[in-house]
């Protein structure tokens, strides 16, 4: 397997001080062993990965381990086991490693595997390194950086977690090959998102290679994902923790959340569940007198030409749906507060939303 060359590379810094780390993407990296292999501080690593992920790429990795003290731990694929009781295993599997404090946990897979591996990296001792090699677009483009990582209840998702920033992040687009067509257009969904909160210019990019990006195009495809993780690495290093602009970064999330978990985590994807998502954040921002319906026609479009949803599946009910939302964590003293937008780029939170608002906009969108 070639490493990247210099032409294929890209290497995003986020910047968080003494805590900051790269995020390189680009093909073949996995198998850059030096690249990453410098990263790892310890003599003890744990590779947490799942059943689909770990036969195509876990030998890969493990090329690049030799000489440490090291295991993997897999868990079954899917939304559903990103619980406490995994959380229990991973924990159980560094004991069993006798990791010490300087080890680290490598996340190889989507958003569940690096959510779950960097919780799990943050509670073992008080907090030890993680290295996110997200597998999958919709975690190379959002939930490998950034440092958020968690597990979700049966009352809502992610509602417990901790901010714990990895050492690096090893997106190797070479993985996208054996990404199901679903949860590429997943992931794209989370690269629109992106352009919908504040670079109208991408968003205007993203109309143009739609075709590109479906056909999985390298050099568009890259370019995407570099934009994207640029956008989020800078929020990130002006808000580690969500104490403001980040918040922006969760357009389309407080619906899409809701979704997912009405639905057991088994009828959505996580970024079928955003596209969904913005597309009501959209109809909301128009019914309070904030955006304009032909913002909003051109972010369905878009999302309509990538593949992505943005109906409510059948059979949901919008009352449940505004009690999920209620649960959100970006909600203050008892009332709701949205990530809504002014038109294309302009997104921004606002706070004491009119739940009979919500309700109108979940019960035209349910009919």
């Amino acid at each position: 397997m070639s490493t990247p060359t210099d032409t294929h590379l890209r290497t995003i810094h986020v910047a968080l001080g003494t805590r900051s780390y790269p995020v390189w993407i680009g093909p073949g990296l996995l198998a850059d062993h030096a690249r990453w292999r410098a990263t790892l501080r310890g003599r003890h690593a744990l590779v947490i990965s799942n059943t689909t992920v770990a036969p195509l790429y876990l030998d890969r990795v493990a090329e690049g381990l030799d000489g440490l003290t090291w295991s993997s731990f897999q868990l079954d694929d899917g939304e559903a086991y990103k619980t406490f009781a995994n959380v229990g295993r991973a924990l159980e599997a560094l004991a069993q490693l006798g990791a010490t404090r300087d080890a680290c946990v490598v996340a190889l897979g989507g958003g569940v595997v690096g959510d779950l591996a960097g919780f799990s990296a943050a509670c073992w001792m008080r907090g030890i390194d993680f290295i996110q090699m997200p597998t999958t677009l919709l975690a190379m483009v959002d939930s490998s950086v950034g440092g958020k990582t968690g597990v979700n209840l049966p009352a809502g998702k992610n509602l417990v977690g901790a901010f714990h920033q990895p050492r690096a992040v090893v997106a190797d687009t070479s993985t996208l090959a054996t990404l199901p067509d679903r949860e590429y257009r997943a992931g794209l969904a989370e690269v629109v998102k992106g352009a919908a909160i504040g670079d109208p210019a991408f968003f205007a990019w993203l109309e143009q290679h739609a075709a590109a990006l479906n056909a999985r195009e390298p050099a568009p495809l890259i370019d995407a994902i570099a934009r994207k993780v640029s956008y989020k690495a800078g929020v990130v290093a002006r808000d580690e923790t969500e104490q403001g602009e980040r918040a922006l970064l969760n357009l389309g999330h407080t619906f899409g959340h809701a979704l997912e978990t009405a639905g057991k985590y088994k009828v959505l994807l996580h970024g079928e569940g955003v596209a969904i998502g913005m597309l009501l954040a959209a109809r909301l921002s128009e019914r309070l007198g904030m955006g304009e319906p032909a913002d909003t026609a051109r972010l369905q479009r878009l999302l309509t030409s990538l593949g992505l949803p943005t109906a409510i599946p059948a059979g949901m009910d919008p009352e449940q749906l505004l009690a999920l939302m209620r649960l959100d964590k970006k909600n203050l003293a008892g009332t709701l507060r949205l990530i809504l937008w002014r038109g294309i780029g302009r997104a921004e939170i606002v706070g004491g939303v009119d739940e009979s608002a919500v309700l109108a906009v979940l019960d035209m969108a349910t009919r």
